[in-house]
């Protein structure tokens, strides 16, 4: 057997393993998807159950995501197009779960971990980004909606700084861009409405 045929479904697989959900459970006995927003990531994850779970959450989707990534490359002797499959399934893991009917989160940290083989550089440009948006105004969505947006310049500039990145890279890292995007579909619009909620940095 050809094991390159089974790397796109362990990413899927991968991808969709329910961290935020399992944390909360394992540390509350609660279903995240019953508090907050409803989304099974980090983010509501640390508002509804503490900044320790959140943290777990964070790291555990991003490591899933670098994981999928990682595999893709040890397996396929670093085939750059097998590697941007994995990162893209992987993220639709996340957001598309089969084990949730398909109802996942937003892929900023499962993207966020899957990249870092990448380009590990855009990535850190990517969290800087975040850092200073979610500093100005206090917005952690719109922090990663900037950073989503920006990700696809920003792997085209650093993936291989005076040269232009493989056609796969820049494909795999818009569709991964336009997939958070339209997952923070309901953010835009409160944030256009003026009804999103701000980060809170003191009690």
């Amino acid at each position: 057997m050809n094991i390159q045929w089974l790397i796109p479904v362990a990413a899927y697989l991968l991808g969709s393993i329910p961290f935020g959900l399992l944390v909360v459970k394992a540390a509350a006995g609660t279903d995240i998807r019953k508090t907050g927003s409803g989304n099974i990531g980090a983010a509501n994850v640390a508002r509804n159950a503490g900044a320790v779970a959140g943290a777990l959450t964070l790291l555990l989707d991003a490591a899933k995501g670098y994981l999928a990534v990682w595999l893709a490359s040890h397996f396929t002797a670093g085939s750059i197009r097998m590697m941007m499959l994995a990162a893209v399934l992987a993220v639709v893991g996340h957001m598309f779960p089969v084990w949730l009917g398909f109802k996942g989160g937003k892929g900023v940290a499962t993207g966020l971990g899957a990249f870092l083989p990448i380009s590990w550089e855009a990535v850190v440009a990517g969290i800087v980004l975040w850092l200073l948006v979610v500093l100005f105004w206090r917005y952690s969505s719109l922090g990663s909606i900037v950073a989503a947006a920006a990700v696809p310049l920003l792997v085209y500039v650093l993936y291989a700084p005076g040269h232009a990145p493989p056609e796969i890279v820049t494909l795999g890292t818009v569709i991964v861009s336009v997939l958070i995007l339209v997952k923070h579909r309901s953010n835009i619009e409160r944030l256009i409405a003026g009804k999103e909620s701000k980060l809170k940095f003191t009690r």
